[in-house]
Order: C-alpha cells, then structure tokens, then sequence
C-alpha cells in the first residue's frame, strides 16, 4: 500500500543539496524531501507521499488522520517490515527481537569434558 501521511517535521537540513527534513509519523521517523515545500518550517506537518512533502496541514486535521490510519492498522501496513508482516499473515510468530533481553539467563555450564588419554597398549606376557 502507497499512502500520503501526515507528519510533523522534527528538523530539517540539507543532504546532497537538497533540503530534507526528519518527519515523524505517529511514531515512525522517515527522511523526507521538502523541495515541493521549501518553506516548511519544524513543528509543522504536511501530507507526505513516497518520500515528498506535498501539501502543508493543520495538526488538529493531521492528528485525526493519523489516529484513524492507526485505529485502521494502516501505519503498521505502511510503515512496518515487510518481513514480520509476511510472518505474521503466514501464522508465525517473528523469531527476531527489536529490542533483545538485556538481561538474558546465562547458558547453563556445559558438561566438562573428558580428560584425553593416549591409548593404552595392552602388553601380553
């Protein structure tokens, strides 16, 4: 799915001579181009489309938006990995961690290992 979104733009700076801007998203920080914006100022949201800042918006119209598309699971489809939602859509649970255990158990000790000895000839009489 290839949504516009609203964002509110976080902060802006210039990459390769453009300027971009760090745009969050209910929670989800992309880089966005605001050449078709360029007087876009932090704080503000504009509807973004595939990476563009398109059109300035008011942030009570982009709070509504942005709560329905998270009440319609529309930001996870758009936003989220691919790869855990194809795990979730085929049933299984998603084997990787964002955020591992910081505190993981120890690994039991393994058995200690016999000693090595030299093979013992058996001498005949």
């Amino acid at each position: 799915m290839c949504l516009a979104v609203p964002g509110r733009v976080l902060d802006i700076g210039e990459k390769d001579g453009t300027r971009m801007a760090t745009v969050d998203f209910g929670g989800v920080q992309k880089e966005v181009c605001l050449e078709y914006l360029p007087d876009l100022q932090v704080g503000e949201y504009a509807i973004v489309h595939v990476g563009f800042a398109l059109q300035r918006l008011d942030e009570e119209s982009a709070k509504q938006t942005l709560e329905l598309f998270a009440q319609l699971g529309m930001l996870q489809a758009e936003f989220g990995d691919p790869w855990e939602q194809a795990a979730a859509a085929g049933g299984e649970p998603w084997p990787f961690a964002d955020d591992p255990d910081p505190d993981p158990e120890p690994a039991p000790d393994p058995a200690p290992e016999p000693a090595l000895t030299a093979p013992q000839e058996e001498v005949q009489p």
